[in-house]
């Protein structure tokens, strides 16, 4: 539309000076030495036009002429970056679809035309991880952060994650280091990182910190903290004083958790702290019952063993068909010289659940008493039963409870 309006606007501003100069009768003398010209006026007008116009048109030309060099350069320069940005695009559709060659080698396709260099080298060298060559994945890393300095985070994020992957998990955690500031993704990287290297406290904190982040929810980062403050306390099983400090920074909510309190446990009774590992068991057994941990109330005797018994058959009457729990107070009744009463608690064991253990405890209690012949019984099948828990634990397959 507004073609044509300018097409009549032309037509007419035509049409006008043409009439104006139909009725123009005036006249211009031009007088130069020796030389005297008269012209009518219409005749200089369209002169002075047509000079115009020529000496546009030349300047144009001009102007062209000496800007043509750079417009070839800018026209080869954005060909140069569509090339380059549908080399990468053909290495992210390959290597999303799994075709990892073709994805390297579109990648560094890409990373020759110069355009997205460092974005190009990252995905190669992901490529070349996915393909095993790490020495060329380790080049290309090199090549990203030369190409582009400003991409050093995605460089480095990146190598974390590979390194990783490759179960070199020191150097990753050195990558990481590097990080000026970390970033979420950087954090969850160190976590895993941090786990495989078994340094629990900085476990720990980096839960901390991502749970904080909204990273994990509150079950999330409890499921997490779990088996890191188990290990954590295992780790201060050679020093009594700390471990109880790392004791005391656990939460009361926390302590009476079944498998941290498992860990507590064994490590104070390694430690010789049975007093300590006694109000932890029966602290977290009175939250949560657990067979497991129940099973270490005997490993330990306290000053009186008695108490102990009372606690246990306290806690017979809410399970009556615990076979672990049937165990401990086998165990507790034979250390007090309760003869009768271990022999029923050992019998009642083996009657809810046949254990390696109990059929143990069971022949050194009739060998005591000179019974050869049923100790030599059971001393067969503990061995049995232990026996198929190796093989079950080695072959794969569920392992037979002690």
């Amino acid at each position: 539309m507004r073609w044509l309006i300018r097409l009549l606007a032309i037509i007419a501003l035509a049409v006008g000076l043409t009439l104006a100069l139909r009725y123009e009768a005036g006249y211009v003398l031009v007088v130069l030495p020796s030389y005297r010209a008269e012209l009518s006026l219409n005749l200089m007008i369209l002169l002075l036009v047509a000079g115009f116009a020529a000496t546009y048109l030349l300047v144009r030309v001009v102007s062209h002429a000496l800007t043509l060099p750079a417009q070839v350069r800018r026209y080869r320069e954005r060909r140069r970056r569509e090339k380059a940005q549908e080399a990468l695009l053909a290495a992210l559709r390959e290597f999303f679809e799994a075709r990892y060659g073709r994805a390297e080698k579109a990648a560094a396709r890409s990373i020759e035309l110069g355009g997205y260099a460092g974005l190009s080298a990252v995905l190669a060298a992901r490529a070349a991880h996915e393909l095993r060559a790490y020495d060329r994945r380790d080049a290309y890393l090199a090549q990203a952060e030369a190409l582009e300095p400003d991409g050093a985070v995605l460089k480095r994020i990146t190598e974390a994650e590979l390194l990783l992957d490759e179960r070199r998990f020191q150097d990753a955690l050195d990558v990481l280091r590097s990080l000026p500031e970390k970033h979420t993704a950087a954090l969850r990287h160190e976590l895993r990182a941090q786990q495989h290297a078994r340094n629990w406290e900085q476990v720990l904190s980096l839960i901390a910190q991502l749970h904080k982040r909204g990273v994990f929810d509150a079950t999330q980062a409890e499921q997490l903290r779990r088996p890191a403050l188990a290990e954590n306390l295992k780790r201060k099983a050679l020093d009594l004083h700390a471990l109880e400090a790392t004791w005391q920074k656990i939460t009361a909510r926390e302590r009476k958790d079944t498998k941290i309190a498992a860990a507590a446990a064994q490590c104070f009774i390694a430690l010789g702290g049975c007093e300590r590992a006694q109000q932890i068991i029966e602290a977290s057994l009175d939250e949560q019952w657990d067979s497991e941990l129940v099973s270490l109330y005997a490993e330990c005797r306290g000053q009186s063993t008695v108490r102990q018994i009372e606690r246990a058959e306290a806690w017979l009457k809410a399970q009556p068909q615990d076979a672990a729990l049937l165990l401990v107070l086998g165990r507790l009744c034979a250390h007090q010289e309760l003869w009768g009463k271990a022999q029923s608690y050992l019998e009642a064991s083996l009657a809810v659940e046949p254990t390696y253990s109990a059929h143990l405890a069971l022949a050194r209690l009739h060998e005591r008493f000179g019974n050869t012949e049923k100790a030599r019984i059971h001393y067969r099948r503990s061995l049995e039963l232990a026996l198929a828990q190796l093989r079950a634990a080695t072959g794969g397959r569920r392992r037979t409870p002690l």
